[in-house]
């Protein structure tokens, strides 16, 4: 509670919610258990070995989009929008997810992930929309910033929540709140757009514990547009993955080189190397860079992988 406080800055936020008709339903505690224990036993069949081959070209394109600069840690420092310090961090932390809403209706179009091409992380997910589509917030919260960024984000706003989130809402067409606002989880905080580094009309959605910028797939389970759980743990060393509850529409998508991750499964240390796969996929999979899974494994940059090798990835 007291680091709670200390990153709301003492802002008060009234959790009521009225009753008025909305697309989707803010879940209680109790019912949002009871209705995604329903759907992870619908899912138990699954497949743990994920493998799924987006065909959408409209996608492909905007996967080949160089991932917006970090608006944490570049061109802001006057703004000052991360402002905590390294020390301040805990190693783990359980955060409250329930009272969520889901931004935008739209499935996923670009994963998070390390992006070779660019070397650097794409560290949000994209979510198809239309010009103008309402986007809301995705727990009650207060206005952060709101700002306008030409070679990024475009049109963005970041709402820092009561359970030590921040989430960030970018490429937008318009704001609709402003900063130091106070907004209830589901509230339209903006409209659907095309600003900034865009090729389409899509929402860059991110999830960041204390400039943590997390994977939303360990968070949210998009295409049923619930939560994974009531609580998602935050830790330094698994931040970045997805959890492998959610279908696979939802998961980490394969790029077509023929690999097939276990993605998201935070207990999983090693990797079994199989057909088609490249240190560069793998460790794109995994949200780190080759050269880091190179390290991890003690092996030089020119060292080639073979079919049934074990590497680590933490």
């Amino acid at each position: 509670m007291t680091l709670i406080k200390k990153i709301l800055g003492g802002f008060a936020i009234i959790a009521l919610f009225g009753t008025g008709a909305m697309a989707q339903n803010i879940r209680t505690s109790s019912r949002h258990s009871q209705a995604h224990s329903q759907l992870l036993a619908k899912q138990a069949s699954s497949s743990n070995q994920i493998k799924l081959i987006e065909k959408n070209s409209f996608i492909d394109l905007i996967d080949d989009l160089e991932p917006e600069p970090d608006i944490y840690t570049e061109g802001w420092n006057s703004k000052r929008v991360n402002p905590f310090k390294e020390s301040e961090v805990p190693q783990s932390q359980v955060i409250d997810v329930t009272g969520y809403y889901i931004p935008v209706p739209g499935r996923i179009t670009s994963q998070y992930g390390y992006r070779a091409r660019f070397g650097r992380m794409h560290k949000g997910v994209d979510l198809g929309l239309k010009m103008n589509d309402t986007v809301r917030a995705a727990f009650d919260g207060k206005v952060r910033l709101t700002n306008y960024e030409a070679k990024g984000y475009g049109n963005y706003v970041i709402i820092r929540h009561p359970n030590g989130l921040e989430t960030v809402y970018g490429h937008l067409n318009k704001h609709l709140v402003k900063p130091n606002q106070v907004v209830k989880a589901g509230q339209a905080i903006g409209l659907g757009g095309n600003t900034g580094r865009s090729t389409g009309p899509h929402l860059h959605f991110e999830t960041r514990y204390m400039g943590y910028a997390i994977n939303p797939n360990a968070i949210f389970d998009f295409a049923n547009k619930t939560t994974h759980t009531d609580t998602y743990t935050f830790n330094k060393n698994t931040y970045t993955q997805a959890r492998n509850y959610a279908p696979k529409e939802s998961l980490a998508h394969n790029t077509g080189s023929g690999n097939s991750y276990k993605a998201g499964d935070n207990s999983q240390t090693t990797y079994t190397v199989k057909s088609g796969d490249t240190m560069a996929s793998i460790a794109r999979s995994y949200g780190m860079a080759a050269t880091t899974l190179r390290r991890l494994n003690n092996m030089m940059p020119n060292a080639r992988i073979k079919v049934g090798q074990i590497l680590k990835i933490k």
